[in-house]
């Protein structure tokens, strides 16, 4: 769906941020829908596509994986095979050059898994912008690796101790900083949420997931997927693998969110299941919150999907029925991580695991044997630590 003038899709979205950004933002929506018509921006981001992040990304039958199954054949698209490991990049080397665009000369983020950092922080250094990531002190814990990879880049990694010290924690503190430094800074937002015009904005870079894998599977199967699968959090590269193919009805989406030790518990992070309508980081969406509006502490063994809201076109997908949202447990996801590795010598990022793993009850629900895609997202290196220790 195409937001409309407003960034709403639906009754979600909106801009409802501090007066000191309403300008920045209008001016925002203005380069970027200008640019979007632009086909020297167009080409210079399709250059650094191809020849930094390596496009387009292979569509992999997984022959092993869908004898497994039986009732399924499945491709994966391996977005895992980019420069610096996951679907990140894409975002990061459309909006910096949006940045470029806007003169601004220092660059902000918030990570949690820290692939959106660690591609931020490429990015800055392959134009040689200021750096600074803003990532929760539990994350960089757990995702020491990925703090490593932003330094080297260049990118000073600032330790947020707030809260749950996660995601939400580092989101806010970005949004902090720029209020304070808004004329010179550009927040580089790493998901499909935020004030628009960001989850337009962000879709759209994502969107050549999708571009790519509806061309790849008709010139395979000379037809469409029965069904689209993809983890969800804010839910960037769900969106960005689904948008090509939402006028096709006879697709399905699949969205999963992170269950973590149970939706009947306190830790998990699903807020298409258990959010209310609310407000978080500039939007109105669903949100995990308490009866009188705090937001509650998410939780997921997936560092990526550990957020308590999601991007409000999802919402909008589910209200309106487009796409189905389940929920699988941090076991769940680790069992698929582990098959995936065995049966195809693929490691996938924890995140992806979440969408892998609906496959086994999938699999038993179709009559016949349905084609799937799923969205490989991200490569696993990041998340051995927390695998070797997962009891």
């Amino acid at each position: 769906m195409l937001s409309n003038k407003n960034g709403r899709f639906g009754q979600f979205g909106g801009r409802f941020v501090p007066e000191t950004l309403m300008s920045l933002l209008e001016d925002l929506e203005k380069v970027y829908f200008s640019l979007k018509k632009d086909k020297k921006f167009h080409a210079e981001l399709d250059f650094y596509l191809k020849e930094f992040a390596g496009r387009p990304t292979n569509l992999y039958h997984a022959k092993r994986l869908s004898a497994y199954y039986k009732t399924l054949k499945i491709y994966l698209k391996r977005e895992d095979l980019l420069h610096t490991g996951a679907h990140k990049i894409n975002n990061t080397l459309g909006q910096i050059l949006v940045a470029k665009r806007m003169g601004k000369a220092r660059i902000i983020a918030e990570t949690g898994a820290g692939q959106h950092g660690v591609a931020t922080a490429a990015v800055a250094a392959l134009f040689g912008l200021k750096c600074e990531v803003y990532m929760g002190e539990e994350d960089m814990k757990r995702q020491a690796l990925n703090v490593y990879r932003m330094q080297l880049f260049g990118a000073k990694v600032i330790p947020v101790t707030s809260g749950s010290k996660t995601l939400k924690d580092a989101m806010n503190e970005a949004i902090r900083d720029w209020v304070t430094n808004v004329h010179n800074t550009f927040y580089l937002i790493g998901s499909v949420a935020g004030p628009h015009p960001y989850p337009t904005m962000v879709r759209d870079f994502q969107s050549v997931i999708g571009q790519e894998a509806r061309a790849q599977f008709l010139k395979k199967e000379k037809s469409l997927p029965d069904y689209v699968l993809a983890c969800v959090g804010g839910g960037s590269n769900a969106m960005g693998i689904f948008h090509a193919f939402y006028n096709d009805k006879k697709v399905k989406f699949i969205g999963v969110e992170a269950a973590g030790h149970g939706l009947n518990t306190q830790q998990h992070s699903a807020s298409l299941h258990k959010g209310h309508l609310g407000v978080l980081h500039g939007s109105k969406s669903q949100v995990l919150q308490t009866s009188n509006g705090q937001i509650k502490l998410a939780y997921s063994i997936a560092a990526g999907l550990d957020y308590p809201g999601v991007g409000p076109e999802h919402s909008f997908y589910k209200e309106s029925g487009r796409a189905q949202y389940v929920a699988v447990t941090d076991k769940e996801a680790v069992s698929a991580l582990k098959l995936l590795s065995k049966v195809e010598g693929i490691i996938p990022a924890m995140e992806s695991a979440h969408a892998l793993s609906y496959l086994e009850k999938l699999a038993k629900k179709v009559k016949d044997k349905a084609s799937v895609i799923v969205c490989l997202s991200g490569r696993g290196d990041k998340d051995m630590e927390t695998i070797k220790n997962f009891i």
